[in-house]
């Protein structure tokens, strides 16, 4: 673990927003999801004393599912683009994208590209009368490439 003065003070309470297609369509609190893993592929072998062995070779390449957070907001950008897909409408949904790394004083620090990505779950928080708490609004997104350009 690294020392706490090792820890980049730009990325800590970071603000992230998403752009899509090189639009900014929202700031959120939240994000998560953001990497990919290689498969691994066993293939058994028999090594050159004649022993066999399992030989593990990278496999398939495949993204996690980015997840965004947010306080609900009035803006139906995001409810409308989950629409889009509800209608059956995928290619229209289909876009490339950018989740932006802000610091404190609102200056880009990195930047998550992703492709071919559209949204496939959008919720919101409980409503509950009794409480103070924020509703929150969430919404995951599935793409095809993501590459970090910081």
């Amino acid at each position: 673990m690294p020392a706490s003065n090792d820890i980049h003070p730009e990325f800590q309470g970071s603000m992230f927003a998403l752009e899509l297609d090189g639009v900014k369509v929202g700031f959120f609190t939240g994000c998560s999801g953001l990497g990919a893993e290689v498969a691994v592929t066993e293939l058994k072998v028999v090594d050159d004393k004649g022993r066999q062995r399992t030989k593990k070779v990278p496999g398939h390449l495949s993204f996690n599912d980015i997840v965004l957070k947010r306080g609900y907001s009035a803006d139906k950008a995001l409810t409308d683009w989950f629409h889009t897909i509800v209608e059956g409408k995928v290619k229209d949904a289909r876009k490339n994208g950018s989740v932006v790394v802000f610091d404190h004083a609102g200056t880009e620090v990195d930047r998550w590209n992703f492709e071919a990505g559209w949204p496939s779950k959008w919720s919101a928080s409980d409503l509950d009368a009794s409480t103070d708490d924020v509703m929150i609004e969430e919404l995951t997104i599935v793409h095809e490439w993501l590459e970090r350009k910081a």
